[in-house]
């Protein structure tokens, strides 16, 4: 493990900012991190505490989005759902705030719906589980098939709609022992309920929620003590004429281990941490016992056993298929010894499978992502332990530590703070990130660390096994629609190419279904990938055009396509043109002029350019897409009405067009030497006026800056981009240079008096409101609302930084 970088905020009055009580972070699959701080509010009359929530992209620390969540007491849940999109709240007045994108924006939100148990705290929170549950198998790793890398498990969801559309809603533990379940219905409205664990309500101090393949939850909960049972609960939802109820259930609990040990009976009093070691499996928890200056953490498991057979029976002949009652009971899997007091649990987000063959053959190649859980403690270290046996895999050493090597050379600050006794610097919360290669802590002073954690934890590997390992991870990235980049920490410049290679030999064995599905994904990694070298930046550029050319061909196509084909007689040429016949739509061909005329150039500078490069005549799909839009236009020209005036179409002169379908490895194949075509390209900027093109979004990323970078600290104030110890930053463009909207394919001056976004992946930027009126141009735009080209999330660009 090693540190990437610190978000260092901007200094507040040590009267005004505290750090909350606890503190929580929660890590989305979109690669967005939220986590909570408390502020004191400056006003002398009024000393209420702001509870804040503070929502980064790992990308761009510095923009970081600060919500008064309106929260009357500390908040002690925090939890994203299944798509990254929305984050759940919750407080110990019993308050649940649920919070989602304005606009589809990462740096806007606002608070849509919420629930409330007054009075009455919030130890456990989680979304209702949806159904859909992957299985990666490390001992497939070396399939061709994604289908068996990447299994899906058979998985019910916690409440099924009509037709078995999963039911979306959330479910609480309160510290009284109620279970409170908040259902959102198709038209909008909340149905809640609440329900007692069981008979005899308790104190719950800790609690955790995880989901069973039939679609129970499962609750554990504890009073906090480690004399006391740690109970178990069955909770089944259902919706009853409109109403929601909810079912629970005793199951078996358990006593920690460390209680019956006459040796350490009384040293560990209180239960610090309970979690399920992954949310889909209720039959493995984790259980951390601590006192005022140490911790021991127990890991227990759900076994069936046979019930012994009373001895009066035990002669009886037995039926013929008859079987042993058997009965669930706990069992301790392993301890450890006694370790420092523990601040804060991380448990792996990756499902990797934990049979006999998939550990064997993890352990063989070393592939430790999913395999390790983390561990903070009050002297400022991290240790990663295996989640089966709890052997330390990988430690790191925090600034406040006597010795390490986190500790950097000539850190007065840490040595002042270690002489004076004051409280040491350590990890109140830490979450993983959902392929366990990155590791995000917030510490007592309310900074957010970001930390790499090796493939390897460390160990030297062959270049071949490692660049096995990252593949692995993006495919699975690629599968699941999972942001990357996490894995991209880990991708040095050297490996760019040969990983980029690779991703696209196993992208062609996929079947041809699979490949279509994830055609334009792969082109997005592809050129996220090549951003991290300088001797690749050129085919980034190569992979953002592609991205916008098939986006255009796929337009153009649903638009001339008909929506029923009652002709099967007739050829597709046949009925496009009777489709251009009948078409009164006039504004088809002004309202996509800027992206038709976009093709245009976009041939033109690539005819131009030919004889500089050589990698467009081995791409014949993307040229084939140019053929086809360039024959698609003289037929959109004529679907406008004769007294129309059309806008004037993109260049398409006889040499072009020509020279456009003579390239090598296109349709219809050329006999002619490619020497000859080479002259004729040079020739053509005599003949035509070549646009000059510019569709290379400029990247202002963290991950271009800390590849291959030494020292990988770097801090991070908001409102700044970065600062000492993060190397030389990616180049912006001219201050004095065209904005260019790289979405509508449009000129926005040199400073833009309309409001504008970015994408958090590939830096293209676009208007933020539309100022289109056709149907046909609204309709590309809604392609994108949500989400980039490369799949990446837009943010709200500063009006001072357009």
């Amino acid at each position: 493990m090693e540190l990437a970088y610190v978000c260092d905020w901007e200094k507040r009055p040590k009267s005004t900012h505290c750090p909350s009580i606890p503190l929580v972070c929660s890590w989305s699959c979109r690669n967005l991190v939220a986590f909570t701080t408390d502020l004191k509010n400056d006003d002398d009359d009024n000393k209420d505490v702001s509870h804040m929530i503070h929502i980064i992209d790992t990308d761009h620390p510095w923009d970081v989005y600060s919500i008064n969540s309106g929260h009357a007491e500390v908040i002690s849940c925090l939890e994203w759902d299944q798509s990254g999109s929305r984050l759940l709240s919750a407080d110990g007045d019993g308050q649940i705030k649920c919070w989602s994108m304005s606009d589809h924006l990462v740096n806007s939100w606002e608070s849509v719906l919420s629930s409330s148990l007054d009075g009455d705290p919030i130890v456990a929170l989680s979304w209702l589980h949806n159904g859909v549950k992957l299985a990666l198998h490390v001992e497939m790793s070396g399939s061709t098939n994604f289908g068996e890398k990447f299994s899906r498990v058979k998985f019910s969801p916690s409440l099924t709609l009509f037709g078995g559309k999963p039911m979306e809603g959330w479910l609480a533990v309160t510290v009284s022992g109620l279970v409170t379940v908040s259902l959102l219905k198709p038209g909008g409205a909340l149905l809640t309920a609440s329900e007692s664990l069981c008979r005899l309500r308790g104190r719950v101090a800790l609690a955790d929620i995880a989901f069973t393949g039939g679609g129970n939850i499962v609750v554990a909960a504890t009073d906090g003590s480690s004399s006391s049972p740690v109970q178990f609960y069955k909770v089944v939802v259902s919706v009853v004429s409109e109403k929601c109820r909810i079912d629970t259930e005793l199951l078996p609990s358990l006593f920690l281990r460390c209680t019956t040990d006459p040796l350490r009976r009384e040293k560990y009093p209180a239960v610090t941490h309970l979690k399920f070691l992954t949310r889909e499996n209720s039959e493995q928890v984790l259980l951390c016992a601590s006192n005022q200056s140490g911790s021991i953490v127990e890991c227990w498991s759900l076994r069936k056993e046979g019930l012994p057979v009373n001895n009066i029976f035990q002669h009886r002949s037995p039926v013929v298929g008859e079987k042993q009652p058997t009965i669930l009971k706990w069992r301790i899997l392993t301890t450890t010894n006694d370790l420092e007091r523990v601040s804060a649990v991380a448990l792996p987000k990756l499902p990797i499978s934990i049979s006999n063959t998939d550990l064997k053959v993890a352990s063989d190649t070393k592939f430790c992502p999913g395999l390790g859980l983390a561990l903070a403690f009050h002297d400022g270290s991290i240790q990663i332990l295996h989640r089966l046996s709890l052997h330390t895999m990988g430690v790191f050493y925090g600034s406040s530590s006597s010795s390490g090597p986190g500790q950097r050379p000539g850190d007065e600050s840490a040595i002042k703070r270690q002489r004076t006794g004051g409280p040491a610097l350590h990890f109140k919360a830490l979450q993983f990130s959902w392929t366990s290669l990155a590791l995000a802590g917030v510490d007592n002073h309310g900074k957010l660390h970001m930390l790499r954690v090796s493939p390897s934890m460390g160990q030297v590997l062959e270049l071949n096994t490692t660049l096995r390992h990252l593949l692995f991870l993006l495919e699975y990235c690629m599968v699941t629609g999972y942001d990357w980049w996490d894995v991209l920490l880990h991708v040095q410049p050297t490996m760019v190419h040969n990983l980029v290679e690779k991703l696209h030999e196993e992208y062609m064995r996929q079947n041809q279904a699979l490949q279509q599905v994830l055609a334009t994904r792969i082109v997005a990694v592809k050129a996220s990938l090549c951003k991290l070298s300088t001797a690749t930046a050129a085919r980034a550029c190569d992979f953002h055009a592609k991205l916008l050319l098939i986006a255009i061909s796929s337009t153009l196509k649903s638009l001339l396509r008909p929506h029923v084909l009652n002709t099967p007689d007739k050829s597709p040429g046949d009925r496009l043109t009777e489709i251009c016949a009948k078409n009164t739509d006039t504004d088809i061909d002004k309202s996509l002029q800027q992206l038709i005329q976009w093709v245009g150039d976009f041939v033109l500078y690539l005819l131009a350019n030919l004889p500089n490069q050589v990698r467009a005549r081995q791409d014949g799909a993307s040229l084939g897409h140019a053929q086809e839009m360039l024959v698609m236009y003289p037929d959109l020209g004529s679907a406008a009405a004769p007294a129309a005036c059309p806008p004037s179409p993109p260049p398409q002169t006889p040499d072009s067009m020509q020279l456009l379908f003579r390239l090598p490895g296109t349709t219809p194949p050329t006999q002619e030497p490619w020497n000859t075509l080479i002259d004729e390209c040079c020739l053509l900027p005599s003949q035509l006026l070549v646009p000059s093109m510019d569709w290379a979004a400029a990247h202002d990323g963290v991950i271009v800056k800390l590849q291959g970078k030494q020292p990988t600290e770097a801090a991070v104030r908001k409102g700044l981009s970065m600062s000492a110890g993060g190397g030389a930053s990616t180049p912006w463009r001219s201050p004095s240079s065209q904005k260019m909207d790289n979405l509508r394919c449009v000129h926005m001056g040199v400073c833009p008096t309309e409001e504008s976004k970015a994408c958090t992946r590939c830096g293209c930027v676009t208007m933020l409101r539309s100022p289109n009126k056709t149907n046909a141009m609204k309709q590309w735009e809604q392609r994108w609302i949500k989400n980039c080209l490369c799949g990446g999330l837009w943010r709200r660009i500063p009006q001072s930084q357009t």
